[in-house]
């Protein structure tokens, strides 16, 4: 196996939130320019090669976000400071809720209604930072489709609660999806194993009615963690799209052991469904002393789950989602990889 190359761009430190709301109160954000400059960092030193991404333009953007959603994303910000006392960032005061559902025109109503959450807002350097983030992706992509047995993607922002017209939870592009749409190009399936301690369901709602994008996440247990309305063990897609998702969510705390038997049964529906290429939503929250995580996966855990998912012998693009800042970080991404290339 040739060693995995690692796709990157500075450019995501141009979204740099401020705040964040947790449990009522403002503190500062998790998901910041630390994250990916210390996952780029390791993966330097261990000596991995660093390809810059491509520009790709918006076509492969465009075949999963629609163009009002993205019209907003790139043009949102200054409808917003026209706003009387505007602060810098779009942050959303209200949503529609299940019971309102119309697109209204004013820019705080549109806020709402394409942000699910106040954890994604937009300032002056989010678009650049997220645009380039999903053609990190892409490029990783390529890499994976020009033969390379595995290639990582170090995106940020991470994308995979982004729905195809909604944004939420730090999440603005589906790079994920992004992804696996250019790559569905070349092949008759694809396949994402999502293993981020956060239900990816924004992934799962782009693909949820097809049957050509098998969908299988592992998660913390949605009744009681974000993103708390998704992510259940009954949602098995629909219409063509029926038996094609697969959401295993985990109880509170679940160890390695736990965590890998039920990882078995995503990765026999991966074999079963036989997809031309693998996607992994690469989650590193799921570590036992995350901030932001609720299961106790250790750093031998990522390497164990990684041994697992390359021997299912497949062309795979992993991609990088959630994972916060804690003194393992960094080994946690150096065990999957490492784990990954040793079971090859």
């Amino acid at each position: 196996m040739r060693p995995i190359r690692v796709v990157h761009s500075p450019a995501h430190a141009g979204h740099d939130p401020e705040s964040f709301i947790r449990a009522g109160r403002f503190a500062p954000s998790p998901e910041c320019p630390e994250r990916a400059h210390r996952l780029f960092a390791a993966v330097e030193k261990a000596g991995y090669e660093i390809v810059p991404p491509q520009d790709h333009g918006m076509d492969a953007i465009a075949a999963v976000h629609p163009p009002d959603y993205l019209d907003f994303l790139q043009n949102g910000l200054a409808e917003w400071q026209k706003l009387p006392d505007a602060g810098p960032n779009i942050v959303p005061n209200m949503h529609p809720g299940r019971h309102m559902q119309a697109r209204p025109q004013a820019i705080v109503g549109k806020a709402g209604y394409y942000m699910a959450d106040t954890g994604c807002p937009i300032g002056p350097g989010t678009w650049g930072a997220v645009a380039s983030s999903a053609q990190v992706a892409l490029t990783a992509a390529d890499l994976v489709l020009g033969g390379d047995d595995a290639a990582y993607a170090l995106c940020r922002p991470p994308g995979h609660h982004a729905y195809g017209d909604q944004a939420g939870g730090f999440c603005f592009l589906n790079n994920v999806a992004i992804a696996a749409q250019y790559m569905r190009g070349k092949t008759d399936r694809v396949a994402i194993l999502d293993v981020d301690v956060h239900h990816g369901n924004g992934t799962q709602g782009i693909f949820y009615d097809r049957g050509d994008v098998l969908f299988c996440s592992l998660h913390g247990e949605p009744s009681v963690f974000y993103p708390y309305y998704a992510g259940y063990g009954d949602e098995r897609g629909t219409g063509a799209g029926e038996g094609f998702n697969l959401n295993l969510p985990q109880a509170p705390g679940t160890a390695d052991d736990a965590y890998l038997q039920a990882m078995a049964t995503a990765l026999q529906a991966i074999k079963d469904f036989a997809p031309g290429y693998l996607l992994v939503s690469l989650g590193l929250d799921a570590q036992e002393n995350d901030p932001l995580g609720i299961l106790s996966i250790t750093t031998q855990g990522f390497s164990r789950m990684a041994a697992d998912i390359s021997a299912l012998g497949l062309p795979t693009l992993i991609v990088q989602e959630g994972g916060y800042l804690c003194d393992e970080i960094e080994d946690n991404l150096l065990a999957f990889l490492s784990g990954f290339e040793a079971a090859r």
